[in-house]
């Protein structure tokens, strides 16, 4: 996986917990074992777990080419590290999915959820669930496209009305 995706799977897992965390006030009861396993489901059913699967290897990745250039005598042992980190840190992945589990059983009652899994389960939610990755990557690239233009828009309006005002910029 490249550093770019790894870095859009960032952005995604990012954009993915700001909304979750901005979506509304939390319910201020802690949600029961069983309505925590259904939203796991949930997260299952939608793909929405594999989002997370980039980020614990990115990050060992990122440190160890923090220590790399200079150190570059230590290549194969920091790739040793690095490769028993990986393995170490896997785990920790589920502290996420769980965290994210909780916002949604807080959120949703466990038949909201059910109702939810079962169109993930239907052809159109499967299909939903193998496209949705790809919509997502398109998507972060025409806005950062998107972005990058209007910023150079707003920068030549700025200059422009500022000519007028007689400065240049």
């Amino acid at each position: 996986m490249t550093a770019t995706t790894l870095a859009r799977h960032g952005i995604a897992a990012a954009l993915a917990l700001a909304w979750l965390a901005g979506a509304g006030p939390a319910a201020a009861q802690q949600p029961s074992p069983s309505a925590v396993a259904t939203a796991r489901e949930l997260l299952t059913a939608k793909g929405a777990t594999t989002i997370f699967e980039p980020l614990i290897p990115g990050m060992v990745e990122s440190t160890k080419n923090t220590f790399l250039p200079s150190n570059p005598g230590l290549f194969k042992d920091l790739n040793e590290v690095a490769a028993k980190l990986r393995a170490e840190f896997a785990a920790k992945r589920n502290e996420i999915i769980d965290e994210i589990a909780k916002i949604y059983a807080q959120r949703f009652t466990e038949a909201e959820m059910k109702e939810v899994i079962g169109f993930y389960k239907t052809p159109v939610g499967r299909k939903f669930v193998a496209d949705e990755p790809a919509v997502i990557d398109q998507g972060l690239q025409r806005a950062e496209a998107w972005s990058k233009k209007m910023s150079e828009d707003v920068m030549n309006r700025f200059r422009a009305e500022m000519k007028k005002k007689g400065h240049d910029l």
